[in-house]
């Protein structure tokens, strides 16, 4: 029943063949011990968080679980963390207050958490004469989406899926914020100040949002190496997308600087979350899937 939807999707979304295979093989599995997840819950939402590198397919896969769900008959709302970066105003000042680096999104302290507690909260008390507007984030000019083209959601929500690089990630301990980890925080962090504040960050509201999920599912990159690679094929994919004066976009010098914000975090999530995460799934290094 699902495999025109599969088809069309895959048409949608300029995937490869290949991705039929594995949705078929495993997020159709997948998706069956989900949906048994979520009957069991009493309360609506269900909260499904999807963790991955950059590059490992999280929106994509969120898209499809979400489109399948649907045709199931579940109301669902997909958000990503990007979602809730601050204005690139936000960042500047943040930057000028605290430390230069925070003027880059993406760590841990560079989102509006309070933002996302609170439409959390909305999407849970929801009911039918209740429409929410979504949040969103335009990469491309590397500021928030203006409010008429985000989209509205009505009221009530089964199933709430929130993707993003360090959902359901636990702060780092101490001790391994002492030495630089590259470039970036060598030159840039000589101090420790920018890592310690991120870290700061994720060990607070984050966590009270991340506490909120039901279920999280990792998608687990092969090694950070590979997230390069990755992360430029979606710099292309929005360059495609974008309009010519599409400030935010980066070039591979740009991007190399960029994914060192990411590094530490995303080691640190390699190793950590697949002791912690409830569906596990594997990436090889064609992007290929397979369940854990």
């Amino acid at each position: 029943m699902y495999q025109q939807l599969i088809d069309d999707f895959i048409q949608q979304e300029q995937l490869p063949p290949s991705y039929a295979a594995d949705a078929s093989e495993i997020f159709l599995p997948l998706l069956n011990e989900i949906e048994g997840e979520i009957q069991k819950l009493a309360r609506r939402p269900f909260l499904l968080g999807i963790n991955g590198a950059q590059g490992t397919g999280k929106s994509t896969l969120a898209k499809l679980l979400s489109l399948l769900l649907a045709s199931n008959g579940y109301r669902v709302a997909t958000l990503s963390l990007d979602d809730f970066y601050y204005s690139r105003a936000r960042r500047r000042e943040l930057a000028e207050k605290i430390h230069p680096l925070l003027g880059s999104r993406g760590v841990p302290g560079t989102h509006d958490v309070e933002l996302a507690l609170r439409l959390l909260q909305q999407l849970r008390s929801a009911g039918p004469a209740d429409s929410i507007v979504l949040p969103g984030f335009d990469k491309a000019s590397d500021d928030l989406l203006a409010a008429d083209a985000c989209v509205t959601v009505c009221g009530p929500i089964d199933v709430l899926i929130l993707e993003g690089w360090f959902v359901g990630l636990k702060p780092q301990s101490e001790a391994t914020l002492t030495e630089a980890i590259n470039e970036l925080e060598r030159n840039e962090d000589k101090d420790g100040r920018w890592r310690r504040y991120v870290n700061d960050q994720l060990a607070g509201n984050y966590q009270t949002l991340f506490g909120q999920l039901d279920k999280l599912l990792l998608l687990q990159a092969p090694g950070f190496e590979q997230v390069f690679e990755w992360r430029s094929l979606q710099e292309e994919k929005l360059r495609q997308q974008a309009a010519s004066d599409a400030s935010g976009l980066m070039d591979e010098p740009a991007i190399r600087r960029f994914i060192q914000h990411f590094e530490r975090l995303t080691r640190h999530g390699l190793l950590t979350l697949p002791q912690t995460a409830d569906y596990l799934i594997s990436l090889d290094a064609e992007h290929r899937f397979h369940r854990n």
